[in-house]
């Protein structure tokens, strides 16, 4: 572990991020480049202080998943990401494994997109989202990442920012033929195997749907998000797929002329500044 050259690439990597780049809002007060610790350390899912030791070249060796989580939080590309692991003494992510690492010309999609727009891994993880997301959801950075996972909160959460979920949908029952899909994709991936664990001792719901061995992929629908400021709004949501990452982007939109079409063009002019 080069902990010195670690700590440079991890400041370097975190003042080229901007607050908007990962739905934060910007604030007036500003004092530094890029991203604060703290909100490195929120998208991370991170202790503020161990990423200040980390930074300051005197932090403990990083496991995989912390290292993981800190590429994302910084944007990384795929050769980044692998000089953080080898400087920090371990082994870049191995094929086999859920992507996790949303790819830049993604990312750039994302923030020219003029809806609410999520990316989901294989195993349906919020990896990235625009800041018009944030404000309608809410903050998915305050939801530490093992846990930012949509399936895991539909069956064992309280639903994924201002979305109301049930296990007892049909929904729910696509959604747990998703998970079946990428087990089958990716049968030695540790992290995905502990997440259908969880899943099947914590949820009867989720066991007995898993007992019937479907296999699902997302699909285009609608969603129905509580706001507290816009009320109830039901919007048109559509899954655009990433081959190359076995990734999908969510977008969200609404018909001209809708309620719900009004509500997106306030947020846009509001946004995080508002419903912060």
């Amino acid at each position: 572990m080069d902990r010195a050259e670690l700590a440079a690439v991890l400041r370097t990597a975190r003042g080229r991020v901007k607050p908007g780049d990962v739905g934060l809002p910007a604030g007036p007060r500003r004092q530094v480049p890029g991203l604060r610790r703290e909100e490195v350390a929120q998208l991370a899912g991170l202790g503020v202080d161990y990423v200040v030791r980390l930074e300051q070249g005197r932090g403990p060796k990083p496991s995989p998943q912390v290292l993981a989580a800190l590429a994302r939080a910084l944007r990384l590309g795929a050769d980044d990401r692998d000089t953080l692991f080898r400087l920090a003494g371990s082994e870049p992510p191995q094929a086999g494994r859920v992507p996790m690492l949303v790819r830049s010309s993604v990312l750039r999609l994302l923030d020219r997109m003029a809806e609410p727009a999520l990316v989901l891994s294989a195993k349906s993880d919020v990896l990235a989202w625009n800041p018009l997301a944030a404000a309608l959801f809410g903050d998915f950075s305050a939801i530490p990442p093992a846990r930012r996972n949509l399936i895991r909160q539909r069956f064992l959460g309280t639903g994924v920012g201002r979305v109301e979920t049930s296990a007892d949908t049909p929904e729910a029952a696509e959604c747990v033929g998703c998970l079946r899909t990428a087990q089958a994709r990716y049968p030695d991936d540790p992290d995905l195997a502990r997440l259908v664990a969880d899943l099947r001792a914590g949820s009867p719901r989720f066991a007995a749907l898993w007992q019937t061995g479907r296999s699902g992929r997302l699909r285009p629908g609608s969603t129905t998000i509580r706001h507290a400021e816009l009320g109830p709004v039901t919007l048109d949501c559509d899954v655009l797929l990433e081959p190359e990452t076995d990734q999908a982007v969510l977008v969200y939109s609404a018909n001209p002329g809708t309620r719900e079409a009004e509500a997106l063009d306030l947020l846009r002019v509001t946004g995080l500044e508002q419903f912060t």
